[in-house]
This record gives C-alpha cells, sequence and structure tokens, in this order.
C-alpha cells in the first residue's frame, strides 16, 4: 500500500510532535519532516526533490513567514502539492486568505484525529477538502464580488459536475469515456478560465453558479 509523504509546519515544537505523532498512526500516511516555518520550509524543498511532500500541514500564524504568505509561494512553485490549513484561528477573514492562496482545505487543530485521517485521504484522492460552513463562506464571498460571465462547453459543465463528487480524476474519465490526460486538459483549462488555483476552486465556482448544489 502506497504511503503519502507529509510535512508539518508548526513554530510549536510539542504540538508539532504531538500532530506528527498521530499522522504516523495513519495507515496510508507518513510523516517526511517538521519545520518551525515557511521559510524553513521552502529551504528544505528546494535542497531536494526527496524534500517535497505529498501534502503540507501549515500553521497560519508563525514567525519570519506565515502560512498565508508560504502557501502563496508553494502555489506557485509547486502546484502538485496539496497544502492543508491546521490552525487555531478561526476568523472568515482569515480562512479566505489562506484559501484564496491556494490551500486547499481548513481544519482547526481541536480537530477529531478521524476527520483529520479523512481529510488528508481525500485530498490525495480527490484534490480537495471542505467542510460545509468554509464552502459556504466561500460562496458569500465570490458573491460580493463582481465577476465577468464565463461561457462553458457541455462537456466542460460535465466534467465540472463530476468534479464535484469524491470521484478522482481517473474515475471521471472513465465515466466520460477519455483518457485521463483529456480529463487533466479540462481540469487545467478551467482553472486558468475560471481563474481559479486547484479543485477545491472549481466546486465554489460551480456552487456558485447553481451548477452544481450542496
Amino acid at each position: 500500500m502506497k504511503k503519502y509523504s507529509v510535512v508539518i509546519v508548526d513554530d510549536h515544537t510539542l504540538l508539532s510532535q504531538a500532530i506528527q505523532s498521530m499522522v504516523d498512526t495513519f495507515k496510508n500516511f507518513t510523516v517526511l519532516y517538521t519545520c518551525k516555518n515557511g521559510q524553513d520550509l521552502l529551504e528544505m524543498m528546494s535542497k531536494s526533490s526527496e524534500n517535497i511532500p505529498n501534502v503540507i500541514l501549515m500553521d497560519v500564524n508563525m514567525p519570519i513567514m506565515n502560512g498565508i504568505e508560504a502557501t502563496s509561494l508553494l502555489t506557485q512553485k509547486y502546484p502538485s502539492v496539496h497544502v492543508i490549513a491546521l490552525s487555531v484561528e478561526d476568523d472568515d477573514s482569515t480562512i479566505l486568505k489562506m484559501l484564496k492562496a491556494g490551500a486547499i482545505g481548513y481544519l482547526l487543530k481541536d480537530t477529531e484525529k478521524s476527520v483529520l485521517e479523512k481529510a488528508l485521504i481525500e485530498i490525495v484522492e480527490n484534490g480537495f477538502y471542505h467542510t460545509k460552513n468554509v464552502t459556504n463562506l466561500l460562496v458569500k464571498s465570490l458573491n460580493d464580488s463582481d465577476e465577468e460571465e464565463i461561457i462553458l462547453k457541455e462537456h466542460e459543465i460535465t466534467f465540472l459536475k463530476l468534479a464535484c463528487s469524491e470521484l478522482t480524476y481517473r474515475e471521471i474519465a472513465a465515466i466520460m469515456v477519455l483518457s485521463p490526460k483529456t480529463i487533466d486538459g479540462y481540469r487545467d483549462g478551467l482553472f486558468t478560465k475560471c481563474n481559479v488555483k486547484n479543485r477545491v476552486g472549481l466546486v465554489i465556482y460551480a456552487i456558485k453558479n447553481k451548477i452544481y448544489t450542496v
């Protein structure tokens, strides 16, 4: 069974160690290393391709480089790496900033162990994890902004609806009777057309435009 690598970024050493011990009990995941802030993380990842994880659990408030700044840089430099926020901050403004920087999920540090494991599994399998509260918050923020209307083709709408489910991209390809490479093309094209950075963005766009309902 494949083990997915996780990096924990948190400036509180004891808490970081506790999270590492927890994640290491998950059968599909192993912690690669821990970092104290965003700058520490980026330096580690730049040293070797072996230091690039599948998932990063990112705190928000940290010295030197905080989680929002680090996530924004990671999204540009390492777009295949999944970032999920794990923070004590629960105000709407912070959550929105983190998600708009490129995080594909947001969890509070008092989250149950089972929820964290579920979030990690959904992220590596489906490319996103979101709670209903976070979804509603993002939809509200999008509704408050003016956006140019985007015309989608029929196959793009079909793909978008399927992308809102728990199906993997490979499973979507099978349903649409297309190659995974073609599906990747649809996904990347919609990222550009809808001006989003990840699958969470596609889901939120679909909900906002009533293509998909929660």
